[in-house]
């Protein structure tokens, strides 16, 4: 199939058939040598359906025996979302999910599985999960979630809240409607005035008649921010507005550690507020470089020894960086391609998600294996 349709195939399989029957490997190295270009592993057998756990060591067995990238499928989660379809139809359903929205998608997938890094099986297994989810934790609370669209997995990542409590906030707006006020989340069950204190500046309410609410400003902050919109000569109806782009330089003008004490916060809260009535509900990841997409080169046949490329790192290790250029195969910069000087290591140079320039050394196509440099050739 993988050779008689022009679009990338994906290969799903499982752990195998029973436990009598674990052959994941050996499938994964056949669908790769029948040229699909990734496949997809479910740590569980044909016997177990989705009943846990999943096999982590069997993932990691087939991530390190083929060379096209192998991803992990089919949660349980999964299957109580869509119990109506196959697993197939599930992966395509979160395929689309993610282009509307990655986070909130992608934090349904244990970071664990992401396979970031090069030694998280060898690590002590409980810390590694607190610092991984208290890494997604960060991300989604940066970005902030709309409270009436949000999915439980989405609302459980935020600071404050648990299983439990993202539960019940959607069971409470299934049966009441939209939330219209951030006040509204202390009626949910379990959500009390500590966790409310804890949760409510990260969750948006677009639909409330007060603009705070649908900004990162927290609750606890709503009377210092009113106090600098009368302060700077503006009302709430200009949050937003374009006039509103003038507050950052008449906070300069006054002084911020003068504007701070009449409101009565500090510094780094003031300019937090300020950044939000400037851009209520602003997304930080649209200041994130665009994706980078190319019509002459989407496939690995493309490329050609000295062609430049742009690409993002999507995995920093000790011997090097992987770099996805768009050709659906990683190609790997080696820690002597990183830079001019000596590395003791990549991440001194460079970090996940950083868009870097590449350039093609050489292309192994049988072998699907891509070498590149960071190292700009010499003209001439």
């Amino acid at each position: 199939m993988a050779r008689a349709v022009p679009v990338p195939v994906t290969a799903k399989i499982r752990k195998g058939y029973g436990p009598d029957c674990v052959n994941a490997v050996e499938v994964a190295r056949a669908v790769e040598a029948g040229g699909a270009a990734a496949v997809t592993v479910h740590g569980r057998t044909r016997d177990q359906m989705y009943a846990p756990p999943v096999d982590w060591d069997i993932i990691r067995a087939v991530k390190e025996a083929v060379g096209i990238p192998a991803k992990v499928a089919a949660s349980k989660l999964a299957a109580e979302e869509c119990p109506q379809f196959d697993g197939s139809l599930r992966s395509a359903v979160s395929i689309a999910r993610r282009l509307q929205d990655p986070l909130a998608e992608l934090v349904k997938i244990d970071p664990k599985a992401i396979g970031v890094g090069q030694y998280q099986h060898d690590m002590p297994q409980k810390r590694l999960d607190e610092t991984l989810g208290g890494v997604v934790e960060d991300c989604v609370n940066a970005v902030g979630v709309d409270v009436n669209t949000a999915s439980a997995s989405l609302l459980g990542r935020v600071a404050g809240l648990n299983g439990t409590t993202a539960k019940n906030i959607v069971k409470y707006r299934e049966e009441n409607g939209a939330f219209t006020t951030r006040r509204q989340l202390l009626k949910v069950p379990k959500v009390g005035p500590k966790a409310f204190q804890q949760c409510a500046g990260f969750l948006r309410v677009p639909e409330s008649r007060n603009v705070l609410d649908h900004t990162g400003v927290h609750p606890e902050s709503y009377p210092a921010a009113e106090q600098l919109l009368t302060l700077c000569d503006y009302t709430a109806a200009d949050v937003g507005a374009a006039a509103m782009s003038q507050l950052p330089q008449k906070v300069r003008a006054m002084g911020e550690e003068n504007a701070a004490r009449q409101i009565g916060v500090g510094v780094p809260t003031l300019q937090d507020v300020v950044k939000e009535l400037v851009k209520p509900g602003r997304d930080v990841r649209d200041d994130l470089p665009a994706p980078i997409l190319r019509t002459d080169v989407l496939d690995i046949k493309d490329l050609k020894p000295g062609m430049e490329l742009q690409g993002t790192v999507r995995n920093v290790i000790d011997f090097g960086v992987f770099v996805d250029v768009g050709v659906h195969q990683d190609g790997l910069v080696h820690i002597s391609q990183l830079c001019q000087r000596r590395v003791r290591h990549p991440s001194e140079v460079c970090a996940v998600g950083d868009v870097v320039t590449v350039w093609v050394l050489e292309v192994e196509e049988k072998k699907k294996r891509i070498s590149l440099t960071m190292r700009k050739p010499k003209e001439g």
